[in-house]
């Protein structure tokens, strides 16, 4: 998968992605080489193959990058349809599941373009008591720049994609 001549349908899998889980996975590395993996509900793809999150509650993230800006975000489609279509087809007919590796860039204050954007995303539960927890007062952002993509390969029944 090319980052740079896939990146429209990269951004709408990972758009398909954040409506099925609600959430992406960071991995990152840290200073002992050990990895983890963080739940992010506020990842945003630019174009250029850059992208960021707010980084409200993260608490690994912000200490890895010091040793280790590396990182892979995996976005899956976990929409019950989609599965359960592919399963009875005996093939997905898109991507389930896209990788990206990149990198953590510069923590900063968020602009009011990233902030409408968080806005829209989140609109749908902005009725519901636990709404202005999570998602109020986010006010900081961290860049991540990418380098490269890759498909989930779940055998013959992606062979086609």
């Amino acid at each position: 998968m090319d980052i740079k001549s896939d990146w429209k349908n990269i951004r709408k899998h990972f758009s398909k992605s954040f409506k099925s889980s609600l959430h992406v996975s960071i991995a990152s590395v840290d200073a002992e080489n050990n990895p983890t993996v963080t739940p992010i509900g506020s990842l945003f793809l630019n174009d250029g193959q850059t992208g960021f999150y707010f980084e409200k509650y993260p608490t690994k993230l912000p200490v890895n990058v010091n040793s280790n800006s590396n990182i892979c975000v995996l976005g899956v489609n976990s929409s019950k349809w989609f599965w359960l279509k592919s399963l009875f087809k005996e093939e997905f007919s898109s991507t389930p599941a896209i990788k990206l590796y990149g990198t953590l860039g510069e923590k900063r204050k968020s602009t009011e373009d990233e902030n409408r954007a968080l806005v829209r995303r989140m609109r749908s539960t902005n009725t519901l008591k636990g709404h202005a927890y999570l998602w109020g007062k986010m006010d900081s952002v961290r860049e991540i720049t990418f380098t490269r993509a890759e498909k989930i390969n779940l055998g013959k029944m992606t062979t086609k994609l």
